[in-house]
């Protein structure tokens, strides 16, 4: 028998349904809030206005205050639950006020900047790329031409070379394969074929009985970089401590101790260049090449398969290509060290460079002493023409990064140099030739570059990482109009040193890590670049130590910087560019189009996108940073010696390891790295027990007048705090055990005073 169901109808309350029969399962299904609530914001709706009035205090008028309306959030919220209901209303609520955001944002993006770009969500870094394949093509070319890729890696495949470029850094060598044999070549060209003199590999130790130290580098003699890389790329895992052992032995740094292991014939990265004056000289890009017999060439075939030549490449959007060809001055002939007509060569001058904001302290002081204690400065001999001694420029900006120099900013710098204990001792005669102290002047570097002078002004000079710190309109106008360092301080940049001394403008140098100067940093990032194009050399941060003679790097004519730690990303706190060249010019004229960035973590996605990180070699850390993968937990169980978990432990030496510093001394710190990078720590002393210049008689004024600085600066902490006066402190007054900065600091003074010789065993001559 069928059955029949009757539903009754739902009574209605206060008006309104308490809730309504679904049609699938006829049971009730109940709105997203009550009636009751609903009725609550609809009654609290109408008691709230719209716009509620809001005073503001007005700048330098203490008894008047602005008055002015602004949306009542309240108002807003109830009007959203009455009309959508409780959970519908705030879900459009949160996505109105996103949408806001979002469109502020959008428009401070589009007309507030240089880009003049719209933001595109959710798509990571943007493109950077300005330049063409064929300029990409003559870039390498020009480089590989003036022999700044002594390398046997390979070329990018991206390129399409369509022949072999003659290397003139590479020695001719016969392929290890015969032609019947190899495998048939693809439509490119990967390689280079080498037609410069020959490779002698040296075998460098100490001979008995002069083993007490190192040898000095042959004069000339160039590190292997590829060798290098075989033993301390860190993408093959290879280790911080084997690869310090193989940099130790192949320059001859273990001397006295070294063990018999076998041969050493695979870790010998040493070479000198036979004088070969046969050798070629690698052709331009645009010559013809008829005589050369391209079906001999490995990689090469001619094809012409009419695709898009710039197929593959990413352009940057909004920004047009760079117009091509690429304007590039001749390329530099090579030519080997035995063949030059003096000991330096004036096409690869050795200059290092170093900026620095503020007053002088303790941390360019010891950059330099490293200097003279390791590099062949030429201290021991007298005056003579028979070594290329490097030269070290410091370059000094007076005050805040967003300054401008005054009229008598060269003559100020100077007399503030003479009256700093720290700086006075490297104004002495006998170093004029090797240190010099330069005035850095923002306006002039920038003019001085050709691919700059003409549209930097239009943008922003502190970018780091496409975040950009706006400077004050008068501050940057002084910047841009002042001509040769001579303009006067903008009114603005006075008033601001008088209100807010340690804001971020008017910062000069980090005091400590809550006021850290990002300005001079976001400064010295672009600088680097600037100076090493201008004049070539090689750029170094002012937390960096040399720890042995820099020859071998020298002769390596490439470009390089190093690697960031386990990323495989720059990091240019040692960075070498050769002066004027094509990579150069590609660097600047991409940052051009990218608003002046010049953060080593985009000038790697410049190189990267343009298939030229072959052309600025990254370096593994090892050779510059040797405890930067131990502080971020990699490689523990092996570590170096030292072994740093954090880099204040250079300051501060745990007190388990404190004995070694004393130990093992100079010998003991990081052995066969280059340089040591102790990453920033300004705040931090070297010496806290003698926080002045030790460096003996003839520098005993600035001595004491660190001493009386010190004095009057620690009198308010007590008796106990006060250093005694000249001479006359005891063992007892010193620290029981010495952190590896004080080891350091102490043994490079003493080297200076004349009470050892620097760590190849020479006497400074005075």
């Amino acid at each position: 028998m069928a059955s029949s169901s009757y539903f009754a109808k739902p009574q209605r309350q206060n008006g309104l349904h308490r809730g309504r029969l679904s049609i699938s399962n006829a049971l009730p299904v109940y709105s997203s809030s009550s009636s009751a609530v609903q009725e609550k914001y609809a009654r609290r709706a109408q008691l709230s206005p719209w716009w509620i009035p809001v005073s503001v205090a007005i700048p330098g008028l203490r008894t008047r205050r602005l008055r002015i309306l602004v949306l009542n959030p309240r108002r807003v919220h109830d009007f959203s639950m009455t009309r959508f209901g409780r959970k519908r209303g705030s879900l459009l609520l949160c996505l109105a006020i996103m949408a806001i955001v979002f469109a502020t944002f959008a428009l401070a993006k589009r007309f507030g900047t240089h880009a003049k770009q719209w933001p595109t969500p959710f798509t990571g870094d943007q493109p950077t790329l300005v330049y063409k394949r064929e300029d990409l093509q003559r870039i390498w070319q020009w480089e590989i031409d003036s022999g700044h890729y002594p390398s046997r890696r390979n070329i990018p495949i991206q390129l399409k070379l369509k022949k072999t470029p003659e290397n003139p850094a590479l020695d001719s060598q016969r392929p290890s394969i015969p032609s019947r044999f190899r495998p048939p070549s693809g439509p490119y060209a990967t390689n280079t074929r080498g037609v410069g003199p020959r490779r002698v590999y040296l075998d460098v130790q100490a001979q008995p009985p002069m083993v007490a130290y190192p040898p000095r580098p042959a004069p000339g003699s160039i590190a292997d970089l590829d060798t290098v890389m075989d033993h301390c790329d860190f993408s093959e895992k290879k280790f911080v401590r084997d690869c310090l052992e193989v940099l130790r032995v192949g320059a001859g740094l273990d001397n006295g101790k070294r063990v018999r292991r076998g041969k050493f014939d695979d870790w010998k990265y040493v070479f000198v260049e036979e004088d070969d004056r046969s050798a070629h000289i690698a052709r331009s890009l645009d010559e013809e090449t008829a005589d050369i017999n391209e079906a001999s060439d490995p990689g090469v075939t001619k094809i012409d398969d009419g695709s898009d030549p710039d197929s593959g490449l990413t352009k940057k959007r909004g920004v047009p290509w760079e117009t091509p060809p690429i304007r590039l001055a001749k390329p530099i002939r090579p030519r080997a060290h035995s063949t030059l007509d003096s000991p330096c060569d004036p096409e690869h001058p050795r200059i290092f460079h170093m900026f620095w904001t503020g007053p002088f302290t303790d941390k360019p002081y010891l950059a330099l002493l490293s200097f003279l204690f390791t590099q062949n400065t030429g201290l021991h001999l007298h005056a003579s023409n028979k070594v290329c001694r490097p030269q070290f420029w410091m370059w000094i900006n007076p005050g805040p990064a967003a300054a401008v120099p005054n009229p008598s900013a060269v003559r100020d710098m100077y007399a503030q140099l003479r009256l700093n204990p720290w700086a006075s001792p490297f104004l002495h005669p006998k170093f004029k030739d090797i240190i010099k102290f330069k005035m850095w002047n923002t306006t002039e570097q920038l003019d001085g570059v050709q691919e700059l002078k003409d549209e930097w002004r239009s943008r922003d000079l502190f970018n780091s990482g496409g975040v950009v710190i706006n400077v004050p309109s008068k501050v940057k106008e002084g910047l841009i109009t002042g001509p040769n360092g001579t303009t006067a301080e903008p009114s603005a940049t006075r008033k601001a040193s008088k209100t807010g001394e340690d804001d971020m403008l008017n910062r000069t140098g980090s005091k400590s890590l809550s006021t850290y100067d990002r300005l001079s940093v976001i400064l010295s990032d672009m600088a680097r670049f600037i100076l090493c194009h201008r004049f070539g050399g090689i750029y170094l941060d002012a937390d960096t130590i040399f720890l042995r003679d820099w020859e071998e790097l020298w002769g390596w004519r490439g470009a390089f910087a190093y690697r960031w730690s386990r990323l495989e990303k720059y990091n240019t706190a040692v960075l070498r560019l050769n002066k004027n060249s094509a990579l150069g010019k590609f660097l600047f004229r991409t940052a051009l189009r990218n608003n002046l960035d010049f953060h080593p973590m985009t000038v790697s996605r410049y190189t990267k996108e343009a298939h030229l990180e072959g052309l600025l070699l990254r370096l593994p850390d090892a050779l510059f940073d040797s405890a930067w993968l131990n502080t971020e937990e990699y490689q523990l169980s092996r570590p170096p010696q030292p072994f740093f978990t954090s880099f204040d432990q250079f300051f501060d030496t745990p007190p388990t390891d404190s004995a070694a510093p004393q130990a093992l001394g100079f010998d003991g710190f990081f052995r066969g790295a280059f340089s040591y990078h102790f990453h920033n720590f300004w705040w931090k002393p070297f010496d806290p027990a003698r926080n002045w210049p030790d460096l003996g008689p003839r520098f005993e004024e600035g001595e004491r007048r660190a001493r009386q600085g010190l004095r009057a600066a620690t009198t308010a902490s007590g008796p106990d705090a006060i250093p005694p006066e000249d001479g006359g402190e005891n063992v007892e007054d010193d620290r029981r055990d010495l952190d590896w900065a004080t080891v350091l600091k102490r043994t490079f003074e003493s080297y200076i005073r004349g009470e050892r010789p620097n760590m190849y065993g020479e006497w400074i001559h005075w």
